[in-house]
């Protein structure tokens, strides 16, 4: 076959034509237009019609092209300060200098500056998207599809043709836009491309209703929509990027919900850049009125635009990215894939993690115990009519079904099923909690066979039946206590339990439906142990000393429930049932979820709303699920977190996958979450505070003194070196106190932060300012500024800038120690030895800069050995106020970070 033609416009598009057909189309139309049939493709035709419609990839979902990708890491609001400020430096040497006056060392460490940032930010985001893609490739989506060759089998989705046969059960994510040929009470949410929150019925019968629509026929379901209920045969008709969701990936990405971390971080990006705004006409203003000379006003700009770099924490981005990416990386190491890099914060900020119970705190395994009769007796009658229900059932098979399947096939009775043949089934769903198969033996006699929750089945029967043969008897009030009281009784030992029932029908396939689960006959039931994981029990203690509360919501019933979660060690002393919770309004039941812990007999949409007024309340939701009626829960959460072998909805409703059964790995994220908050919120204000104080000081010496304080290459230099000093911070410890409370995003302590710390730096900045223009300068040159002479005047400015320099370098860098914990720092508290390293490379480079031809270009002189006696003193006493002064802020505020 030959290639397809290049795509275009979706409205005009081939692919939209062939789906109208489609939908209108007979069943039989289709397989020929198609050349397939129920038996399915073999191999190489697949390959073909891959080879001519193309495969089932959709192009936009490919990462971002390399320039998009250093674009991004070099692009942000303080990378574009930093080059408009270069910009107009470079006017400004081009209008007011000449060619070999102009001095370009300013502008090289501007952009030095930007060129660490995106490098490191690029480098990181990288290798953190290395690991999420090499984890990702474990987790693997398929769909059932009829091959010739091989049969119905389970392929990777990325493997579907257009025109292949496949099948569709409660909890797969539709994996091509397809012309549904079989249903049965399928229902399919289709909110990913219309915004429709109720689940859509389809239908398998042809359509012809003239819509230009393909959203307008029942017979059709699309890429990106999950089936909720119910089962389908279907054939795929528009594949990859021809799908409705190929076409429209673009937009559909442009609509990326704004967490409330990227909020919070660009809330403080744009304080600090107010606050720029505000500090640089200030200075430019006070050096252009105060200081003499025909360039004042050119030199003041100059100096301005220093300090404007001075104050921009063009690290930000990179500090954010790169811890991000750190704990990406680590949390990679314990099979956890990260899906959505600021999730990781959130995990760390989450105070409550609502869970499922089945296959989350519990082991993925059931185990099929006793089938008993009415009684209480064991009735392996029972398990026969369970196996034929869960054999024959064509949706999602749960641990249940697998359990029930196993159990036969261990007594000899898995070649039951070749005596009975499948007519019809009534799929389940979570309303009903409950399913119907309806088989037929080689008379054809025919029976529905239901299975489903206890209370549930009494409501549909009628009768009992204790034996085979002997005719069943009414279903009396008496009987109803005796099943509830044996029930309850393994209920309490942690077993759940489900009720068979079943009654003979001769209506013909094709007619049934939940109207005729009615008036049936309860033969007994089955008792399951689902035991819990091993690592649930400590993983839950985990938390709790972390601050995480923990809430059950699960759709079981409430004495088994009770039974796991003391076997985990969860207070089950409040319990709320879904019929409880529907009574209640928003606001009655936003308070009573503070009180509760268990919440049972949930249905999806009831776990939704608790998660949504749980949020309501000011908390931090994670969700933690692996079914069907988790995944719209796990979208409402501040963390959907899907664990193991879940079904394809919730995995992708997941911001976090966990590949290992280990459930401690929750304390990890917990963990990393909150460094990673620690980390950036410690990057934030000890910058933000000691550039405020730098900066403050400054201003404040501008006034006064009769030349500038700090030349711009000087403070250009100074904020290069800090830079890099700070560049490990991502890798700094924190606290074990600070890890054990959870951590929401909050700005607002910052302002407060600059305004305590910020001007400590600045006390003793002005002390050094007083130092050297009245004690140091003078003594080495002999006379106090005003009486020297010009050249002499030089001199003197060189060494009060040297040493101006070596002291804010030192402060400035050592308040990394000191701000970095509220204790007592170097003795109760230590940095990380990267971060020790590099600071003190930094103060070490810093000092003897004065010392080097470099110190020469700077325009430095050396300082006199006893300016380092003065500096000793200066620094610990300035080491002793920032410490009392962290001690009143902590008292005052609760928490220095």
């Amino acid at each position: 076959m030959a290639k397809k033609a290049t795509k275009i416009n979706y409205e005009t598009s081939e692919a939209k034509r062939r789906l109208l057909t489609a939908a209108s189309a007979s069943e039989q139309a289709l397989f020929e237009q198609y050349e397939n049939s129920y038996g399915g493709y073999d191999e190489e035709t697949a390959e073909n019609m891959r080879d001519y419609y193309g495969k089932n990839v959709i192009t936009k979902q490919k990462g971002h092209s390399l320039f998009k990708k250093l674009f991004d890491a070099f692009i942000n609001p303080f990378t574009v300060v930093l080059f408009i400020i270069v910009l107009v430096s470079l006017c400004m040497d081009v209008i007011f200098k000449e060619a070999r006056d102009r001095d370009y060392t300013a502008v090289i460490i501007i952009l030095a500056m930007v060129l660490i940032s995106g490098l490191l930010r690029f480098i990181q985001d990288a290798r953190s998207g290395a690991a999420a893609e090499k984890l990702t490739e474990m987790v693997e989506t398929t769909i059932a599809v009829q091959r010739s060759d091989t049969g119905r089998a389970e392929l990777p989705i990325d493997e579907l043709a257009a025109g292949d046969i496949i099948y569709l059960a409660a909890g797969d994510m539709v994996p091509a836009d397809v012309r549904v040929l079989q249903a049965k009470d399928l229902f399919v949410s289709q909110s990913s491309l219309t915004g429709e929150s109720e689940p859509v019925e389809k239908f398998g019968a042809a359509v012809q209703n003239g819509s230009n629509s393909p959203l307008a026929y029942n017979n059709l379901a699309f890429m990106g929509s999950n089936v909720i209920s119910g089962s389908a045969i279907a054939m795929a008709i528009a594949v990859g990027d021809d799908t409705m969701l190929g076409r429209v990936a673009g937009q559909l990405g442009l609509s990326k919900t704004v967490t409330s971390f990227e909020k919070g971080i660009s809330s403080v990006s744009w304080l600090l850049i107010r606050f720029m705004m505000v500090m640089v006409p200030l200075v430019f203003l006070v050096n252009g009125l105060v200081k003499e000379g025909p360039d004042r006003w050119v030199n003041a700009l100059l100096f301005a635009l220093s300090v404007a770099v001075g104050l921009t924490p063009e690290m930000l981005p990179m500090i954010v990215s790169a811890n991000l990416a750190k704990s990406a990386v680590a949390m990679s190491k314990h099979k956890v894939i990260v899906k959505n890099l600021n999730s990781i914060q959130n995990f760390g900020a989450m105070d409550i993690l609502c869970t499922d119970k089945t296959g989350t705190l519990t082991q993925d395994r059931v185990i099929l115990e006793y089938s008993l009769n009415i009684h209480g007796e064991e009735d392996n009658r029972v398990l026969r009519k369970a196996f034929l229900n869960s054999f024959h059932q064509t949706g999602l098979k749960n641990l249940m079904d697998i359990a029930i399947i196993n159990h036969a096939s261990e007594t000899q009775m898995i070649d039951l099923w070749m005596n009975y043949r499948k007519v019809d089934e009534i799929p389940f769903d979570f309303m009903r909690r409950r399913m119907s198969v309806v088989v037929a033996d080689q008379n054809d006699r025919r029976k529905m066979i239901t299975k489903g929750a206890i209370e549930e089945m009494l409501s549909v029967c009628t009768y009992v039946e204790y034996n085979e043969g002997v005719p069943p008897e009414p279903l009396t009030d008496e009987l109803r206590y005796e099943i509830l009281q044996t029930v309850s009784g393994y209920n309490d030992d942690g077993l759940r339990v489900l009720g068979i029932a079943q009654k003979t029908t001769e209506a013909p396939a094709g007619s049934f439906s939940v109207a005729d689960e009615a008036d049936m006959v309860l033969i007994g039931y089955l008792a399951f142990l689902d035991p819990p994981k091993e690592s649930t029990d400590r993983a839950l203690i985990a938390l709790r000393e972390h601050g995480v509360g923990v809430k059950i919501l699960t759709g079981d019933n409430d004495v088994v429930t009770k039974c796991v979660c003391r076997q985990v060690g969860l207070d089950v002393e409040n319990i709320m049932l879904g019929s409880e919770v529907e009574a209640l309004t928003d606001d009655e039941l936003a308070e009573m979820v503070e009180k509760v812990t268990v919440f049972a007999k949930l249905s999806p949409g009831q776990k939704a709303r608790i998660v949504s007024l749980l949020r309501r309340n000011g908390h931090v939701v994670g969700y933690m699920g692996d079914g069907i009626n988790d995944a719209a829960a796990m979208k409402e959460a501040d963390v959907g977190i899907s664990v193991d072998n879940a079904v394809d909805i919730a995995k992708e409703s997941a911001h976090i996958i966990l590949l290992e059964k280990d459930l401690m790995v929750l304390e990890n994220g917990v963990v990393e979450g909150r460094k990673t908050y620690a980390n950036i919120i410690k990057y934030i204000k000890m910058t933000a505070s000691s550039n405020f104080g730098n900066m403050f000081s400054v201003l404040a010496a501008s006034a006064f003194l009769p030349f500038l304080p700090m030349l711009p290459i000087h403070i250009l230099a100074l904020n290069l070196i800090y830079d890099i000093s700070c560049l490990t911070v991502p890798w700094d410890n924190v606290d074990a106190e600070y890890l054990k409370i959870p951590r929401k995003w909050d700005a607002s302590s910052i302002s407060k932060f600059m305004l305590w710390i910020g001007p400590t730096s600045s006390i003793f900045d002005i002390t050094t300012y007083l130092l050297m223009y009245f004690i140091i300068c003078p003594a080495v040159f002999g006379g106090a500024f005003h009486s020297l002479g010009t050249g002499v005047q030089v001199g003197f400015m060189a060494l009060f800038h040297a040493g101006w320099f070596v002291e804010s370098l030192w402060s400035q860098t050592l308040v990394i120690h000191m701000i970095r914990t509220p204790k007592l720092p170097f003795i109760k508290s230590r940095a990380s030895w990267q971060l020790t390293i590099l600071t003190t490379l930094g103060i070490a480079a810093g000092t003897t800069i004065p010392y080097t031809p470099l110190g020469a270009a700077l325009e430095f002189l050396p300082m006199p050995p006893v300016y380092f006696a003065w500096l000793a003193g200066t620094i610990l006493v300035y080491m002793v106020l920032v410490t009392s002064l962290k001690k009143l802020f902590v008292k005052k505020y609760g928490e220095l970070l």
